[in-house]
């Protein structure tokens, strides 16, 4: 339809009422949903806590109406709650949390396509969203409780985060003062990757002298050059965010570390290495991790504090261990929320402070 027009959004909170009467009808209620004390065999929607779920357009299917769609301002408020009320849940397993998370993310994202609005306030929703993500994602571990996230589920709606993100640069003009961060961020999350680093290679020569774009293009750098040493040092240094982008490749870059030692030192009687140096190498969390690391590769250890690099006993199974990751990503939020990582106030904050300092 050439001649159709995008609505602007006017439904005014992060569920339509439409949407919470039919899931609450259909019993289709998520319990982070559902008004306190209220939980029987008839849940009742809470308007406070509600979030329109993802939908996936049919054709044919008539486009949404107005008052169905949440404006960028609700968009980004939605995107807000989630950081804040359900992302930080103590009583739901990551898991769970996540899944719900990237699903009602999805529907952010939907909602923004199909309605008119600017790019700057399109970029700061989508923006958030991704950031969002990426740290629910990074937060994922074994729960045999729940059983596992679907991780190539995830890693899709990851992927398209960005794209999104991406093609809102692409299309207008900005302003976008976080576009650098997350341009990097879409290079630590493909690392090694020959597509994304040729996309970050064609940004205009202003965008990749940023800071946040030259770490990135470094990480990327020992990454692919296999420069262990130089690579957990730059990564021990990266801020939360993009910890979290490429968290998902810190296994295997550790294995492929701990695969050259093995090649360099294992002889026929053994050579040892102290554990310390191992954590210390890899940015593991301690020596229990190394010692599990090591373990899981074929490696026997000596006593409690080495490691014995014998010949033939190096062994690859599996995917890599995930690891805590405490040290690379958890213990970067330095006493921040969340929802202040993902919406910028510690750096609008930081910002105004040097504005200040110059003046």
């Amino acid at each position: 339809m050439p001649d159709y027009e995008l609505p602007v959004g006017t439904c005014r909170e992060m569920c339509p009422a439409a949407e919470r009467a039919r899931r609450e009808k259909e019993c289709r209620l998520h319990r982070f949903e559902v008004a306190p004390g209220l939980r029987g065999d008839r849940p009742r929607a809470d308007p406070q806590r509600a979030v329109k779920e993802y939908s996936r357009p049919a054709a044919g299917k008539a486009q949404p109406l107005p008052s169905q769609l949440r404006p960028p301002s609700v968009l980004l408020a939605t995107v807000r709650y989630l950081a804040s009320e359900v992302a930080e849940r103590a009583d739901a397993s990551r898991t769970e949390v996540a899944t719900f998370v990237a699903d009602r993310l999805r529907a952010v994202r939907l909602d923004l396509a199909l309605q008119r609005a600017g790019d700057s306030e399109a970029a700061v929703v989508l923006e958030a969203a991704l950031a969002v993500l990426l740290a629910v994602v990074a937060r994922l571990g074994p729960d045999a409780a729940r059983g596992p996230a679907d991780p190539v589920l995830l890693q899709a709606q990851v992927q398209e985060g960005f794209g999104s993100l991406r093609r809102c640069y692409a299309q207008g003009t900005g302003p976008h003062p976080r576009q650098s961060a997350f341009q990097g961020l879409f290079l630590l999350y493909n690392l090694g990757s020959v597509e994304a680093l040729h996309e970050v290679l064609q940004l205009p020569a202003a965008l990749r002298s940023c800071p946040a774009l030259r770490t990135a293009l470094s990480v990327d750098a020992a990454f692919r050059e296999g420069n262990t040493a130089r690579l957990f040092r730059l990564l021990r240094t990266l801020p939360f965010l993009q910890s979290c982008a490429v968290q998902c490749h810190v296994g295997h870059a550790r294995r492929r570390a701990l695969a050259r030692l093995a090649r360099a030192l294992s002889t026929p009687k053994g050579q040892t290495l102290p554990l310390g140096f191992m954590v210390h190498l890899l940015a593991l969390d301690g020596p229990e991790e190394a010692r599990d690391l090591c373990q899981a590769h074929g490696l026997p250890l000596d006593g409690q504090e080495r490691v014995v690099f014998l010949r033939g006993r190096y062994t690859e199974k599996g995917l890599p261990p995930a690891g805590t990751c405490e040290v690379l990503v958890g213990s970067k939020l330095g006493g921040r929320t969340l929802e202040e990582v993902v919406m910028a106030e510690e750096e609008e904050e930081e910002g105004g402070d040097r504005a200040k300092s110059r003046a």
